[in-house]
This record gives C-alpha cells, structure tokens and sequence, in this order.
C-alpha cells in the first residue's frame, strides 16, 4: 500500500499504541512485572508498525519502533558498541520466512543464496572484547548502541576463555543464558530462603549478570553461546565459517545450528527444533536464518533497526493469558502445604493447563494471586507451568487475598511452619491426603521396590479402606486383593509376594521410604552405614547427627522432629510388628573394579531399565551422576539420547554404547 496522509483517527490510535507498547516495556524490562504475554506484546508492535509504514508522516524518533532494545541498566559504566547491536525481525509464519526470501533475491537476483540456521537462544545479549589473546572487556547489549560493562560478572562464565589464540582486537557477541538445571536449583534455593522466585530462565539470566558482587554471580551457573566473530573490524567471509573459527578459538557455539543451502532446508530444521525443543538443557524460543555469506550481506545492508540479511522464525508462544478461577491447598507426602490455581484452560506450548503451582505462601502474597485475576502463564522447557505475574489492571472488584489455612484442609491436624522456612507442613503423617504419595514412594524402586503396586491399584486400596497407612500394606490378604478390578488370583499372589520380600530390603532403603525430609536416597545410605539400624538413628542427639558426612543442622533437626512426631512412632512400631528389617544390608562382597569412576546414563537401554543399570554400575564400586562433566569418566547411550550426548562430545567423554556397557558390566549381550 502506497503511503498516504494520516487523519486525527489514525493519529489517535498510533498515540495509543506507543503509550501501551512503552508501558509494557517498562514493565517486562524495568519492573520485570509483565502485563501481556509476548504475543500479545508482538500484535502491538506489528500494528503500530503497520500503520507508519502506511502514514510515514506520524514516524517520529522516539517511537518505540525506532529504537532497538532496552535502555541499559544503572549501576555499571555505560559503553558504546563498536557497531551496533541490532535486533532482528520476527516471523511466525512459514509465509513471512518464505517472504524473506523473496526480498534477499529481489535485492540480489541470480545470486546462489545459503543459510546459517541456529537455535535462538533465550538470553541475555553480549559483546566480549580480547586484546593481544586476553579477555578485555563484556558489554551487554542495551539500546544496541550502548550497553553496560558487566567485564567482573561475564567473566565468571566457565565456559568463557579468558584468553585466546588470537592477536589484535577480537570482538564475539551472543547470547548469556541459564541451564535449566541451574534454573531450578537457584528458584529451589530462593523458595527455601524465603525469597521471590525468578519467572524463567531468561530473567534469571539478566538478573544475574546484573548483580554486584560476581562471587554470586559465578555460584549461578550461567553459560554462553557466541554466535560472532569480528578480528580488527574484519569478519569472517561466512557465518558458518565465522561459527568454525570461534569453535576453534575455545568459544561454545550453540551446538545444534546447522549449514541450509536452500530455504526448504531452513524449514525443515525449524520443524525438527519445534518438535524437540523440549529435550534442550536451554530455552530456544525460535531459530535465527542468516544469509551465510558476508559480502551477500553486506550487499543486503541494514534498515536503521534490523539487518536485512537474517530473520527469527519463533516457535509458537510458551506464554498464555488466562484466568484464576479458584486457589486450593494440597497436600503432599512430606506434608507441605502447597497453594494450586486453578485455572480457565488454556493451551500452552500445544498441552491444555488448567492448573499451576503457586508454591507457597509467601510466593502467593508476593505475586498477590486472586480468585477472578488475570494472570500471565509460561513455560519454558521442561519446567512446568508457572504464574508470571497479576495483570492487576484486569483484577475485578472485590476481589480478596487468599486466607492461609491454620490446620490441614484435609486431615484437620495442626499446620507448622519451621522458623525461617516458608513452607507450611501438616505433621500427620497419617493424613489421608499423604498417605497416596506416601505408599507410591514406599513402594517405588529405589524405595521398598513391590514391583505391581502403582497408582490404579493404590487408588483402588484407599477407596476400599484396605490401605490408611503404610503399615496396612502388611496386613492385605489374598481375598481382598482378588477383588479388586482387573486384578486375578496371579496377580494377588505376586502382588503379595512383592510386598513380604520388601520386608528384607535393609534400613536405606527404609529410610529412603520413610520420606523423611531432606533425606534423600544417598543420605540414606550414609546414615544406614553410620548407624546400622533404625533404633539407633532414632536415639541419635543432635550433636550427633551433625557430625555424620553431610548432614548440616537443618538435615539434622527435620530427622529429630521426624522420630519426635507421635504419629511417625506408632508408624514405626506397626512396620516392626509386620516383620520390617530395619537393620543395615551388609555390603555386597567382591571386588569394586569401577571404584572412583563417575558414569552418567542417557537415552533409554533395552537389556534394562536405568536403574537396574545404575544399580549394577554401584554395584561394582561407580558412582551415577546427573550431568555430564570433566569428571565423568563415561556417558552409558541408549535409544534416542538428549543433549548430554552433545555435551559428553563436547568434552571428549567417553560415549558408551549399550554393547560395551554390558560388556563393562559382565551382563551378556
């Protein structure tokens, strides 16, 4: 459409839109309070920028289509970038990439066109400067023409060498972000200290390379892909030759891009990202095309915003708007009291939510979650659902804070709260609402392991009244399980026979069973191998507990208050009276020939399931870690493996097909 001379309604509307679009960006990125979710913040911007391509006469310069990105920080010196930092176009639509396309030859006809495509990294972007092979200096990105120096707290990023094999002055940029490991470590430690939770892994990113003391900033986790390469102002003739060379240069590229030498291509890695975004340790909300050769790019040039020569293909919105229609407590099997919102439905990243965690209580009156708000709801990766923030404007008359309940919703008996803690607990661990999870975990594999005791059939013995307590597992007889539905006179044999063995499982697992806060499967066994038997575990003072490996005064007073609860004593003597072991297993003899070797297990193996394999490796001597490091001497591969395969390449780890590891094992193919 040609453009043409504006009217007092077309002028009206773009006033509005930039007071909206500026008051939301101040709320996302100053007050870190979002108001709409992401798309809705794109419908915006796209409309606004619409009507100025058609009325060129209301552009002005401090429009917010005019400008890149978010004003840098206070608190750090502020710098001006070598060259700007531009942002780059959005597309939704494989017809706006296709589009693209169509403007790259238009510009540059007969000219053979190849892409770099690479996963767009939800971060925080930086400029890192080295002179003479040394780390410089780190800028973040800002406005795209200043940003902040954050040189102390970048530096802190392992993954970041602070020297090269390289002289001159050599610029990268890319992208800061946090692992989602790390992410739910640091929300786990600020729920415990009672302090507000980060919305996602993005925020939590730029919150903490912004903070002021870098020996917090280092403990956080963060890491960083880099994605340009510039020696002397000169870059590299091609991106994917520029990703090469900072490979070779020690710099962590994303792992995943990929050389596109048709546009069929590119689309063909979007639709395999989107599908497996999921099974990433990082928040990718899209792709980023670029043109790969460099004097294509510098033929294509740039608008005052945007390169011309690359494009973001977004995947389908991880945020959602939606509305509280209720706020429920559950109870879980530790006890603790956890407020649920119960939500309108709504599809989310292509599942239906219609519930989500609020945490705690002191969560919930931070974000001062209502019955009738609108609230803003994302989800990033394999991290569930979480509320973001109140749209507070949209809050309905009369709308009152939640009442946090003084007793247990569900059993009545008093709610406590440890000092210092913001979790509130029912202490009857014969609570109805405990006692599903609790038997679940009793009978879980690594627990008490009755192998044919899962959800339906725990269902089914709750409702009947044949199971109240974990005890009254011990006293099921065949006539009342033979009963049961879908379940014959084999099945009720095995059934029981899997639950008399579970008497002879030894005090670790016991204690791991019991649910015991804090105590987890490896302080089981620590504190099976110190104390021998649960008799003794129960007499141990304070003093005591405290001098065993890992048990700190926190470990140590949730095990006192366990064994001090009337409730968790009676549960003891009735599993004694049902004839439980609650001696220490003898350690197995024979020789521990993987002892001081770490081995991490990925994918799924058909000789096994993971644990019986982890299970063999401790058997003899390993130790089975979570993620793939320096430190681990192999990673065992099954079908279909995630990033840690990436990651065990990357650092030149072992990779251990299922094959040789039955082989290492003594286990015939």
């Amino acid at each position: 459409m040609p453009p043409s001379q504006s009217g007092p309604r077309d002028r009206a509307r773009v006033e509005s839109l930039r007071r909206k679009i500026v008051c939301h960006e101040r709320k996302y990125y100053v007050d870190n309070d979002p108001q709409i979710s992401d798309a809705e913040f794109d419908r915006l911007v796209a409309e606004l920028r619409e009507l100025e391509d058609r009325f060129p006469d209301l552009v002005t310069p401090e429009s917010p289509t005019q400008r890149v990105g978010e004003r840098p920080a206070e608190g750090f010196p502020s710098v001006v970038h070598r060259t700007p930092m531009l942002s780059i176009d959005n597309g939704y639509a494989e017809e706006e990439i296709r589009a693209f396309e169509d403007r790259v030859r238009k510009l540059l006809p007969d000219r053979p066109i190849s892409y770099a495509a690479e996963l767009k990294i939800d971060g925080l972007g930086i400029s890192i400067l080295y002179r003479g092979g040394k780390f410089a200096r780190a800028v973040t990105r800002g406005d795209g023409v200043r940003g902040d120096d954050v040189s102390g707290n970048v530096k802190t990023i392992r993954a970041l060498p602070l020297a090269i094999e390289a002289g001159g002055e050599v610029e990268v940029r890319g992208e800061i972000y946090l692992p989602f490991t790390s992410f739910r470590e640091i929300n786990r430690e600020r729920e415990e200290a009672g302090e507000a939770l980060f919305a996602n892994p993005r925020n939590a990113a730029a919150g903490s390379v912004r903070l002021l003391d870098p020996r917090i900033v280092a403990s956080r986790g963060l890491s960083v892909f880099l994605y340009y390469l510039a020696v002397d102002g000169k870059e590299e003739p091609s991106q994917w030759g520029a990703l090469r060379k900072l490979r070779e240069l020690g710099f962590p590229t994303e792992p995943h891009s990929r050389f596109c030498r048709t546009l069929d291509d590119v689309l063909a890695y979007y639709r395999e990202w989107n599908a497996k975004r999921d099974a990433l340790e990082f928040d990718a909300d899209g792709i980023v095309v670029k043109v790969d050769g460099a004097d294509e790019r510098r033929e294509l040039g740039t608008t005052a915003k945007s390169p011309r020569w690359a494009i973001s293909y977004k995947f389908p919105a991880r945020q959602a708007t939606t509305r509280v229609n209720d706020i429920v407590i559950q109870v879980g099997r530790t006890g603790a009291l956890t407020p649920v919102a119960i939500l309108e439905p709504v599809k989310l990243s292509g599942t239906t939510i219609s519930r989500s965690t609020l945490h705690n209580e002191e969560e919930l009156r931070r974000k001062d979650v209502r019955v009738g708000d609108h609230i803003l709801l994302e989800r990033s990766g394999d991290v569930i659902p979480q509320v973001v923030s109140v749209m507070k404007e949209r809050r309905p008359r009369g709308a009152k804070a939640f009442a946090w309940p003084k007793r247990c919703p569900v059993c009545g008996s008093k709610v406590f709260r440890p000092e210092g803690e913001v979790i509130s607990r029912c202490v009857n661990a014969s609570c109805p609402a405990r006692v599903r999870e609790s038997v679940l975990h009793f009978a879980s594999r690594r627990a008490m392991d009755i192998d044919g005791l899962g959800e339906a059939i725990v269902d089914q013995l709750l409702a009947r009244g044949l199971v109240r307590s974990l005890p009254d597992l011990y006293g099921l007889r065949f006539e009342d399980l033979v009963e049961l539905e879908r379940f014959g006179p084999k099945s009720a044999r095995n059934l029981l026979d899997e639950i008399a063995a579970s008497k002879s499982r030894g005090l670790a697992r016991l204690l791991y069973a019991l649910g015991i806060r804090h105590v987890g499967e490896r302080l089981a066994q620590t504190l099976a191998a110190r104390y021998r038997s649960l008799g003794a575990l129960e007499a141990a003072g304070r003093d005591d507990l405290v001098e065993t490996e890992d048990v700190g005064p926190k470990v140590a007073e949730s095990i006192l208050f366990f064994f001090a609860q009337p409730e968790n004593r009676e549960l003891i003597r009735r599993l004694r009276e049902a004839g439980i072991d609650d001696r220490a297993a003898e350690a197995a003899a024979g020789p521990k020939p993987l002892a001081g070797q770490v081995f991490v297990i990925t994918g799924t193996l058909t000789a096994m399931t993971r644990d019986e394999a982890r299970e063999l490796l401790e058997g003899l001597g390993a130790e089975i870690g979570s993620s793939v490091t320096r430190k681990t001497t192999g990673l065992v591969v099954g079908d279909t493996p995630g990033s840690k395969l990436d990651r065990a390449r990357k650092l030149g780890v072992r990779i251990i097909e299922e094959g040789d590891f039955l082989k290492l094992v003594g286990k015939k193919p």
